[in-house]
């Protein structure tokens, strides 16, 4: 059993995924057993919460044992997280009791860093602001490439009601310059598999660049091929933050993450 406190109005279902990985996981199990209680009493829909109220989750122990990420490095400053897919920035922060550096999607796995510190988490902020980081990424496209590699430009645009983002060649209003590298390291059939270098880091920057250029993600449910990802069955982008690099107080820092994405099956 797992108890938080709510401390900005929200829905059950938004509080859970932004505070607790399992069970963010488990949520729809949880709701159907009457397993979460606000305030004591069970809820079994996707309440409303406010400021003040207590959020207790009845996981069992397997629940709980679930992993939310594996640990690639610590030391007194920072804690850099292999993220699974599933979880949330802001709920692996609140499980580390940590300073998220930067974030990933919720979907998307691989290398995120933790400041142990106030002062090293606006350093790190600083750096990643100044894009003095090396990111890169490995992710399944859909095979539909004119070139084998290319340095792209493009303009981008947030829409935050609707939470997602907008890619054009020209510049309008309210759109900010992107930059995203591709290279493609192997394809078969449909598919192809790509390293990305992000030289920018605007929301779902490569999700949106790759589909505006005709290679969605797959597993993509915003920008994707809707055909293609049922074709293949797959929900969730299959998106890796693969390499890190950067320095942080005279110190240079390199990891790559453990997890690559595979090249799934076609349903029969």
């Amino acid at each position: 059993m797992k108890e938080f406190t709510v401390t900005n109005s929200c829905k059950l279902k938004d509080f859970t995924d932004s505070t607790y990985p399992q069970g963010s996981f488990y949520f729809n199990v949880l709701l159907k057993g009457g397993d979460i209680r606000v305030n004591g009493a069970k809820v079994t829909t996707n309440v409303a919460l406010g400021a003040g109220d207590a959020v207790r989750y009845y996981t069992t122990a397997k629940m709980e044992a679930k992993k939310s990420h594996e640990r690639v490095f610590e030391d007194e400053n920072i804690y850099v997280a292999d993220k699974y897919s599933g979880v949330n920035t802001e709920a692996l922060a609140c499980e580390l009791g940590l300073f998220a550096a930067h974030r990933l999607d919720r979907n998307t796995s691989g290398l995120i860093v933790f400041a142990k510190t106030e002062n090293c988490r606006d350093a790190l902020e600083k750096i990643f602001k100044d894009r003095a980081v090396y990111k890169a990424y490995l992710c399944i496209t859909v095979n539909n490439f004119s070139a084998d590699r290319a340095d792209l430009r493009a303009f981008l645009k947030k829409d935050e009601k609707r939470s997602t983002v907008a890619v054009s060649d020209v510049q309008g209003r309210g759109f900010s310059p992107i930059r995203t590298e591709y290279e493609v390291l192997s394809a078969t059939g449909d598919l192809a598999l790509v390293k990305v270098i992000l030289h920018t880091g605007k929301t779902h920057q490569i999700r949106a660049h790759m589909a505006h250029i005709g290679c969605p993600l797959l597993g993509d449910e915003k920008y994707g091929n809707e055909a293609l990802n049922a074709a293949y069955g797959v929900k969730r982008q299959l998106l890796v933050s693969k390499w890190l690099c950067f320095s942080l107080d005279g110190r240079k820092y390199s990891f790559e993450s453990s997890f690559s994405p595979q090249f799934p099956q076609k349903n029969k």
